[in-house]
């Protein structure tokens, strides 16, 4: 099985001026944690996920270490200043995409390693799908029941 027989092609993108504002209404409208990042030719250029928003709006481990209580006024301040942002200064840039003719279980292990819930899959740099572990997982779940 390979990952093109298991990726989602019907996909949520932004390009890296899409205000996070919007990005923020399309997560919560949708019911997505994030969405890959492609340029007027498709190209992938990057991800932005739920965490690259809440990154910036909570203080870092120094900062909690040092006060002994956080603002979460200020943080919530943060975050009004955060979605004013554009994607491109919140995106994670040159991300990792699998092409979409390698084995899903190939895929699977790369997001196992880095830790990622989700891959991008681009072929020649644009951007054709994106599989998720979940994806892995219920695709080798209905081949062991059938077989």
């Amino acid at each position: 099985m390979q990952v093109k027989d298991i990726m989602t092609t019907n996909l949520k993108t932004v390009t890296p001026d899409t205000p996070v504002k919007d990005l923020a209404m399309m997560m919560v409208m949708e019911h997505i944690s994030g969405a890959p990042v492609v340029d007027e030719e498709n190209n992938l250029v990057g991800i932005i996920s739920e965490k690259d928003i809440l990154q910036h709006m909570f203080p870092d481990l120094n900062e909690l270490m040092n006060d002994t209580k956080p603002d979460f006024e200020e943080m919530e301040r943060n975050y009004n200043s955060t979605i004013n942002m554009t994607v491109k200064d919140l995106m994670t840039p040159n991300v990792a995409s699998v092409a979409p003719d390698i084995p899903c279980l190939k895929a699977a292990s790369m997001m196992w390693l880095r830790k990622f819930r989700r891959i991008p899959v681009a072929e020649n740099g644009k951007l054709v799908g994106i599989v998720s572990i979940g994806d892995v997982h219920r695709a080798i779940f209905k081949s062991s029941m059938m077989g």
